[in-house]
Order: structure tokens, then sequence, then C-alpha cells
């Protein structure tokens, strides 16, 4: 009987009908469509980066997603709608290989009006932007589908996050594995036992025979994933750490069958199947952990930000994420927009870049539905919440800004670098380890290869950084300190230089001691210039809001915040600017104080002064850190705090002041040529640039606070003091890093030491080879947690 050729595109077998089409075959014609859309579209490289990597698409019901069609399905679908462009994200659990991934991100290929698509290998989600003026949302999860990839649609999208389970798949191959190497063990206890096996040739031959059996679909089921990226890897001309093992599986297996067929001996197949049972028990381990610090990150990294809610006593700062549907938030100028709302009072100017690309602000009206991830920007804006907030959306925003940017570290290239050259190595040195045993027999190479295959092991190097920065990550957002990624906590402990903001970073941003000197201002001119401020979220703003007297706000007619200068707007035809004395070309001689003109219609009215009040602890945290790096203070206000603040730094520190957003990007610029890693703290507001060029950006969030993408970590007020321990943490946590990379090394140097000698059986070899993995994520588990309660 012929054996039923398998299906070009899907790989299963084409039992009811061949369907030959370019001298190819397929088993449907969902299957044989597919391939026709990839080809006329120039896209079958699909086929090349592995072997039938597609999925038999399903034959869909016309009509069956019509219901796509409704605008209230959408609503809680889409993640942004304007009037041009739409955002979703789908989930579909058929993504398994580079080929789904190298598909689902070239749709713009197939449809035009896709304008980009995004697939998250680890969580199966492709987030997709289209033109939704000539492609609807129904068309596109129709595309989608009719390639293969039926997305998931849960309308309920607030319970869609759910704590990842085991692949039933490696359940399945690990139980298949363990059943075989019981049975297999049990059927060669006459080989353990040095029993006669001349009085039972029968028996012996019947008992290899039934290992084989066993063995077989152990070997090409359990093993077949090896199998499989071992082919991939070769296909690209590399070697991963996958072509030895499958290759050690490969000896193993033909070895023994030979043996059992030839009647030559009893085989090696508890080895082999012991061999498997272990490595797939050692890679649950590494799913398992890897799904819990996802969990963790995805539902302990609430932001410590708050936003202004809006009640029948006035306004309230409350936390971010409790934030619930109904809620009214007051959104100032430059603030991220948290969650879906609509629009209630206001001028609505919102850039929508996150999600088109285009940084135009977008013209909202009262009753216009708005987006989260929207930056407002002019005027502060009244919104109605119209769902909670979704964590892992802000967490995806925070990332989207610097999705442009390769986030490769210093310990990844090295594990990069080794990864390159151990496979060729360990290739090399059981090449070289047979033929050295060859004089002792065919036995002793089978059993000296397969151990040095198997035992070499660079998945523990591989784990050291990720676990380590993990956990660290981990245990800092408990202190409320929030990391963007656990790659941060590298690059703080690489950090040379600290550069610090002054208003709203040194100093306190509320409860601050102001003064007002000039000309009487009249009760409404105070709630001109109160209504002015209410507008902007910079930390001198919301002092001197909260200074001035309550009452009803007018209505804006224009507003311009001028980042490091000031504010500008008009009020019942008079002209307001609220900012600095340079802005205002004012001199102004006074004590130590923050000093913010006022000018209306052009004239200098008059000036609030405020009291700078230190963070308490400054001068100790300034002290401790000073003697392990170098400190600089970059502020847009006077100078008129230098000699107070050098007291504070030493004497070789560099103090600048009245410096625009672009001169402090220009300063750490110039600090960065001379090859020295710089650390920028700021509020996050005119810090903006310096905090997005600088290595490590800290944007510091007191009360209400404006949410900062361009910073790489968020640093709750009340914990600043803490900083210095923060930065000796992430150093402690480097050389954890380091000893794990050690411990690694020595591990592959004895177990390869063992193996070559023959010391080592196959069995022995495959336990020790996740027994390493796991040694090294306890070591570094335990070290970052001692290292935490170093800390305290």
């Amino acid at each position: 009987m012929s054996k039923q050729p398998t299906c070009y595109h899907c790989g299963e077998s084409c039992e009811e009908e061949i369907i030959t089409f370019d001298d190819k075959p397929f088993c449907c014609n969902g299957c044989q469509t597919v391939y026709e859309i990839l080809n006329q579209n120039d896209l079958c490289d699909y086929y090349r980066l592995e072997q039938m990597p597609g999925i038999s698409p399903k034959v869909a019901k016309q009509g069956r997603f019509a219901y796509l069609d409704h605008a209230e399905i959408q609503d809680q679908l889409l993640d942004f709608k304007d009037e041009s462009i739409s955002k979703i994200s789908l989930y579909i659990p058929q993504i398994h290989c580079s080929s789904c991934l190298w598909l689902l991100e070239n749709l713009f290929k197939l449809q035009p009006n896709i304008k980009q698509s995004r697939v998250n290998f680890l969580k199966k989600e492709v987030s997709i932007t289209f033109s939704n003026q000539e492609l609807s949302l129904r068309g596109v999860v129709e595309l989608i589908t009719s390639l293969g990839y039926e997305p998931e649609i849960n309308l309920d999208r607030t319970t869609m996050t759910q704590k990842k389970s085991i692949s039933r798949r490696l359940v399945y191959q690990v139980g298949l594995a363990g059943f075989a190497f019981g049975n297999i063990m049990l059927l060669s206890l006459p080989e353990y036992f040095g029993l006669d096996l001349e009085s039972f040739d029968t028996f012996s031959s019947w008992f290899g025979h039934l290992n084989l059996i066993i063995a077989t679909p152990v070997a090409f089921y359990s093993g077949w994933d090896y199998f499989k990226s071992a082919t991939v890897s070769l296909r690209k001309k590399r070697l991963n750490i996958d072509v030895p093992i499958a290759l050690g599986i490969l000896v193993l297996y033909t070895r023994s069958a030979y043996e059992v067929v030839s009647q030559t001996g009893a085989g090696y197949f508890d080895s082999l199947c012991g061999l498997l049972f272990f490595l797939l028990i050692g890679k649950i381990f590494q799913e398992k952990t890897y799904h819990r610090l996802s969990f963790e990150r995805d539902f302990r990294s609430y932001f410590p930000i708050s936003v202004t809610k809006l009640t029948e006593y006035g306004e309230e700062s409350i936390p971010v994420n409790t934030i619930q549907k109904g809620d009214r938030i007051l959104i100032h100028n430059g603030e991220l927009i948290p969650v879906d709302a609509i629009l209630i009072k206001g001028d609505g100017r919102i850039d929508n870049s996150f999600a088109t690309g285009e940084s135009k602000p977008i013209k909202k009206n009262s009753g216009d539905r708005i987006y989260a991830g929207g930056k407002q920007q002019g005027e502060a804006i009244e919104i109605e919440a119209l769902k909670p907030l979704s964590q892992s959306k802000l967490t995806s925003l925070w990332n989207d800004q610097f999705t442009q940017e390769e986030d490769f570290t210093h310990f990844s290239k090295i594990t990069d670098q080794i990864s390159q050259w151990f496979t060729p190595i360990i290739l090399f040195v059981a090449i070289a380890s047979g033929l050295y045993q060859l004089q002792f027999g065919i036995s002793e190479v089978v059993k000296v290869v397969s151990a040095v295959l198997i035992v070499a092991c660079p998945c523990a190097l591989a784990l050291a950084a990720p676990f380590t920065f993990g956990h660290a990550s981990r245990w800092l957002g408990r202190k409320n300190c929030y990391l963007r990624t656990s790659n941060v906590v590298e690059n703080l402990a690489d950090i040379d230089h600290i550069v610090f903001d002054k208003t709203g970073t040194l100093t306190y941003s509320k409860d601050q001691s102001v003064v007002y000197h000039g000309k009487s201002l009249n009760t409404a001119q105070e709630l001109s210039i109160k209504t002015i401020f209410r507008q902007s979220n910079h930390p001198l703003s919301r002092i001197i809001y909260n200074f001035l007297p309550n009452g009803d706000f007018p209505i804006l007619n224009t507003f311009k915040e001028i980042p490091g200068k000031g504010l500008a707007a008009n009020l019942d035809g008079n002209l307001y600017q609220l900012g600095s004395p340079n802005w205002l070309n004012t001199e102004l001689k006074n004590n130590n104080e923050t000093t913010v003109v006022v000018a209306i219609n052009k004239e200098i009215i008059g000036y609030f002064t405020i009291q700078n009040d230190y963070r308490k602890g400054l001068r100790s945290l300034i002290n401790k850190l000073s003697m392990q790096f170098k400190l600089s203070i970059l502020s847009g206000d006077n100078d008129n705090q230098k000699s107070a603040l050098a007291n504070f730094f030493p004497p070789e520190s560099e103090l600048l002041f009245n410096q625009t957003p672009q001169d402090k990007m220009d300063v750490v610029e110039r600090i960065q040529s001379n090859g020295i890693k710089v650390m920028m703290v700021g509020d996050g507001l005119n810090d903006a640039g310096a905090l997005k060029k600088s290595d490590v950006g800290v944007s510091l969030a007191e009360d209400v606070n404006a949410f900062s993408p361009a910073c790489d970590m968020i640093l709750a007020a009340e914990q600043f003091s803490l900083l210095d321990h923060f930065m000796k943490f992430a150093k402690d946590c480097k050389r954890i890093v380091i000893i794990s990379f050690i411990i690694s090394f020595i591990y592959n140097i004895v177990g390869l030491t063992l193996a070559v000698q023959g010391l080592l059986s196959p069995v022995a070899a495959a336990i020790l080879m996740p027994v390493s993995s796991i040694s090294v994520v306890g070591f570094s588990t335990l070290a970052t947690w001692i290292a935490s309660r170093k800390i305290g």
C-alpha cells in the first residue's frame, strides 16, 4: 500500500482527497487557497522558515463574523479608533512557530489597508493597526481566519488575561516518556542484574523488540520538538542547543534499534526514554518559572501615579488603578489618558501617536470618545471613564514608546556570543571523544558521544540574567520602584553619573510656602490665574494653584504651555503670561526662592515666590551617592538656589540652571560622549527629552503626577531617600548574575570532563542537564532574596 502524501501547507495526511496545484499536494481547498494567496503576494518564504508550518483553515459559515459590524461590539473590542485608524489586539492560540510570526507581521502585503501588525509570541497575541475607512474589523478577522489563524474573541475583555498554564501537549510528551522509561526499566531487569541470558534467549529477544516498540513513539513524539528545532536551525545555517540534543537522541535510538534487530545487544532504550523524560521535566520547570514572572509583572506592576478625580466635594487625588466606570477625571496638559472615556468638558487636543505614529493633535469635542493612551495637548479637560483601568494595556503603552529601539544588554550579548560558539565546540568535543573511544568498541562510542551531547547545556547561562533581574524587578515593585523592563536593573548597575532636576525632584512639590509680591490682584484676576495653573501638571503650577483661593473657574479662550518657560492663556480678552523671569525679560533680586512672574497684557504685575523645602534625608542621600557616582543638577529654574544646593553637593559637581529641555538633552549627550553611563532623575514633564536620552530615566511620582512613557523607571516620591539602596541592590544583582555564569561554566566543565572519560551515562547526563538550570535559578532566587533583605 502506497504512503499517503502530506499536505504542502499544513502537513496533514491527504486521506479523503488530494488536490494538486503547482505540483504540490493539498488536503483541502482551504489549504490550496491559503497557498495561492501567499504565492500571489510573494510570501512563500513562509514555507521556507519551517517545513509545513501552516494550519488547515476552518471553513467559515457565511456571515459568521457579521456581529463585528455592530458599533457596540467594536467599542468593546477595539483598543483605539478615530476617523481613519483603528487598533485591535487579538488572541490567536494557533501561533506556534517563526513562520506564524513572520506571516502575521506581513499582513500588510496581503491587505494594503493594514498599516502594521505586531506579534507577541509568548502571549500568542497580534496587535493590528488598520485603516477603518477602507477595511472593517470584520474584514480583518475574516482575513486572518482565511489564513488558518482564527482568533478567540471574548467580548468580556476584563476576563481575558489569565494565568498561563503548561501546554497540554508537553504534559502528554512527559507522560509518555515517563511511562516508557518505567516499563523499559522493568523489562530490562535481567540486564541490570546480570542474569544468564543464554537460558532466556526467547525472552530476551521478545523483551528487546517490545522495548523497541515502546521507545519508538517516545523518540519521535516526545522528542519531536528537539528534531523540529534542530532542523529549522540547520536550514538557517545556524547551530542551536537543540542540534546536539537531537543528534544524541538519534544516535541512541539508531544504535539501540540496530542492536535489537541484529540481536547483538539490548540497546539503550532505557537511557533514551530517561533522557527525554528528564529533559522535558526541565522544560516544564522553565515554562512554569517564566509564566510566574510574567504573571507577577502583569498583575502587580501598578504604577505609583495618581489622577485627579472630580467629586461633589472638589478635586481628589486617587491611585490610577482605582478608577471605576463613571468616574469624572481631570486630565492636565501633557498627561496620558489612562482609560477609555467620554470628553465631558474642555477643548480636547489629543496626541494619538501611540497608535497612529503621528503626533499632530486631534480635535475632540464634548461627547466624543477618547481612547486610553492618548495625551492631552492644551488646557485641562474633564472626562468620564467608560471602563476600569486595563493594567496590561497601560504597561504595553509604556513599552511601545521604545519599540523602535533594540533592547540588548551586556549580559544578553554575552549569552548570545557564548551560545553562538557553544554548540560547534560541543559537536567537536563529541566527535573527538567518539574517535578516541572507538578503540574500546562501538558501545563505548555511543555511550560517550551521547553523554557529551546531552550533558553540555548553555540553558543555565541563558537563565542567569533574566531570572535574577526578573526577581529584582519584582522586589523593587514592592518598594514602589517600577521598571519598564527587568533589563533596567542591569543598566542601573552600570551607572557612573547621576543628574537631578531640582523642582519637584530635590524639593517637595506640595505644602510649600507661597508669597505674592506686586500689584494687588482682584478676585477675577486671582481666579483667572488659578484657572491657568489648573491646566498644567508642572510642580510649580500645582503649588501656586493650591495657594490661590477657590471660586468658579472662568472659561479659557486659548491656552499654551511652553516647556521650560511658562504658561500663556487668553481669558476675557486679556493675555496672561505666567513663567520664568528670563522668558518675560525681567530681572528680580530676591533670596534663595523660586520665582514665577505674572504678566497681564504684557505688563509685569507681580510675581510669586516659593520657599524651597528640600526633601527629607536629601543631604544624607547625596553624601552616600557622591561616594560612588558623579553628581550634577540640571534645572530650568533661576540660579537663586545655587549657593544653597552647593552645600549639599560635592565641590566638583556641575550645577546648571536656566536650562531649557533641549539644553538638558544636550548636557546628557555631552556627558555620554565620554563613555559615561548617565541616569537622569526628574519629574517627567520638562525633563521628558533628557529622561529618554539618558541610559536610565527615572520619573519621580508624587500625588497627582503625569505618567511619562519616556522614562525607564517610575519611583514613588516617598521612596526617593532610598535611591542609594536601590542602586546598591542593582549592583548586587549584577554580581549574582556573574556568579551564576561561573556556576554554569563549572557545571559544563565538570560534566564534559566526566562524559569524555566515559564516567557518565546518558541518563545521568539527562538528569544533570535540568539540574544545572534548577541550580542556577535556585541560586539566583535565593541570592536575590538575601540581597533584598540586606537592603531592607
